[in-house]
Order: C-alpha cells, then sequence, then structure tokens
C-alpha cells in the first residue's frame, strides 16, 4: 500500500497506469493496468482518489517491490523537472471480509457509517470495532459484495480476531479466494497476466480511459493502441469442461491454433470444472468446441463468457 502526496500526483500516477485517475471522484477508486513500453502488464493496481489530498495505490504483494522502484525511479525524474510528488510506503496490513449479504450485517456492527452509502469502489477512512484509522474499500477479488480493510498493523491481529468471533464469518485461505475470483471471471497476476501480456489480449481494454487512448500518453500506448485497431493475435478466454479439472498449463488443443490455460479449478458454485486461457484470436468466440490435457489426458472444453458465475457487486441506491 502506497500514499501518493503533491499536487502532481494525478499526472504522476497517469504517467505510469493507462486508467483515467483525474476522473475520479474523492474517495472513488478504479483497477488499472501499470505497463511497460512493450504494452506488457506490470502490474493491476486499485488507484483510490482519497478525500485526503492523496492517492492510495494497492499493488499485488508478490509485485510490491518492483511496482515500488519503478514508482520511486519516475517520482525522481519528476522532481528533477520541479513536480511536486511524494511517496510515502504504508506498513498497515490489509484483511478482506467478502460475502453477501453477510458481509455487510457483520461490518455495520463496527461501523459508525452506513455503509449502505459505500458503493463498489468506493472507500472511507473510518474506526471499524473501535480500531482508528482503518480504511475500508468496497471491493475485493471474489465477485462478491465485500471489503478489504487496510488496518495499523500493530491492530491487525485484534481485527481479524473480533472478526472471527462472530459466528458467520469464516477464514478463508488463497485457495478458496482463487476458486471464487475465477469464477468471477478475474485474472490472477503472474498467471493471466503478466509483462509479456498486453490489455487488448487479456481483455482489459475496459481500464483503458477514454481521454488516455486519445492522448496515448501511457507506457506502450502505441502498441497496445494498435492491438485495439487490429485486434490482437490471441485472446483471452474462459473455458468450461465437464471431465477433469483443467490445471494450469494445460495446452488446449485446436487442430490449427495450440493455446495455453493459465488457471483452472472445479466451480464450487457450479458443480463443473472451469479454466481461462489463451487462444488464437479466430478460435475465440463463445460456444467453440476445444480440448483440454488434463493429467496427459484429452478433455472436451467449451469456450465460455465470463463471469462464469454472476457478480455481486453492491452499489449504493
Amino acid at each position: 500500500q502506497t500514499r501518493v502526496y503533491g499536487r502532481d500526483r494525478v499526472r504522476f500516477m497517469e504517467s505510469l497506469v493507462v486508467g483515467d485517475i483525474a476522473e475520479l471522484k474523492p474517495g472513488q477508486g478504479t483497477l488499472t493496468l501499470l505497463t511497460n513500453e512493450r504494452g506488457g502488464i506490470v502490474d493491476d493496481l486499485i488507484v483510490t482518489n482519497t478525500s485526503e489530498d492523496h492517492l492510495y495505490v494497492v499493488s499485488n504483494a508478490g509485485c510490491a517491490d518492483k511496482d515500488l522502484a519503478i514508482m520511486r525511479g519516475r517520482a525522481a525524474e519528476l522532481q528533477a523537472t520541479g513536480s511536486d510528488i511524494q511517496l510515502e510506503v504504508s506498513d498497515n496490513a490489509l484483511l478482506a471480509l467478502q460475502g453477501s449479504p453477510s458481509m455487510a450485517q457483520v461490518l455495520q456492527a463496527g461501523l459508525l457509517d452506513d455503509l449502505a452509502k459505500l458503493s463498489f469502489m468506493n472507500s472511507i477512512t473510518t474506526t471499524v470495532f473501535s480500531i482508528p484509522g482503518c480504511r475500508v474499500t468496497r471491493c475485493g477479488y471474489t465477485g462478491e459484495d465485500g471489503v478489504e480493510i487496510s488496518v495499523p498493523a500493530g491492530r491487525a491481529v485484534e481485527l481479524a480476531e473480533r472478526l472471527l468471533g462472530v459466528p458467520e464469518v469464516w477464514p478463508a485461505g488463497l485457495a478458496a479466494r482463487d476458486s471464487l475470483r475465477l469464477e468471477a471471471g478475474l485474472c490472477l497476476y503472474g498467471n493471466d497476466i503478466d509483462e509479456t501480456t498486453t490489455p487488448a489480449e487479456a481483455g482489459l481494454l475496459w481500464t483503458l480511459g477514454k481521454r488516455r487512448r486519445v492522448a496515448m500518453d501511457f507506457p506502450g500506448a502505441a502498441i497496445i493502441m494498435a492491438q485495439v485497431k487490429e485486434k490482437p493475435k490471441r485472446k483471452r478466454v474462459g473455458l468450461t469442461s465437464g471431465t477433469g479439472a483443467a490445471s494450469p498449463c494445460s495446452p488446449p488443443c485446436v487442430p490449427t491454433s495450440p493455446g495455453t490455460v493459465t488457471s483452472g479449478c472445479p466451480s464450487p458454485s457450479l458443480g463443473k470444472n472451469i479454466a481461462m486461457g489463451y487462444v488464437e484470436t479466430a478460435h475465440s468466440r463463445a460456444g467453440t468446441a476445444l480440448t483440454v490435457e488434463v493429467r496427459k489426458k484429452q478433455h472436451p472444453a467449451l469456450v465460455t463468457k465470463m463471469p462464469f458465475v454472476p457478480t455481486q457487486y453492491y452499489v449504493a441506491k
């Protein structure tokens, strides 16, 4: 978690990512992509325009060191030309509480703020179960209604134990979270997207702000926008299969188009196997029949629209 201060913080952030950060309202955040000059995805970030004179940036933990090095390098470049930018790395812990409708009921008991007024991808700084200085963001990589709570590190265990004391709340590991994010059709960095994958290939062009597309002022813009116009040679697709779990790195095989499965697991909600991966664009249409290799055996699979399970994100009325 990083905070970006200074009057040029938006310009700084937009020099690194593809999103329209300037259009974010106070308290509003967005999923965006940190790209390189080849159009590859260095990381996917959540950037929030806080109400407290800074941008709040959440990186993937596995990418934190390289992200911070890139941010510090760009900040130094802009500072050398007179720009006003300061970076502050937070030592807060991050807890995710996910699942509708119980999440809202459980968390509301520990808040003075009205959670019903907090929409998906918006955040507030508040006191959570008597712990001040927490940032509650209505988001989370499960496809369900949920929050991520940035809590002072020294009180993270206290908050976790307080939440786990509620009968409806269960601890969930990364494998459980992974099955949910896959059902929601969400990419996992390092599996489904990486520095060799472009936003066009990954089906993430919706993260490109309209103004940014015209300005073409983000890293790799020429390559990415050329793919927008001409279509990429390969695309990320969803796959369903009734037999054999599609495990990562098992290739979808079609007579003229090999591909790659990047994520796969049995779907707890659907009772069948789901996966995502990359195939040549000509074979990416929903309903296309493919085969996937699982433990050296071939199984039929179907290109399927994502999300596999409808999402439950909350929008305040």
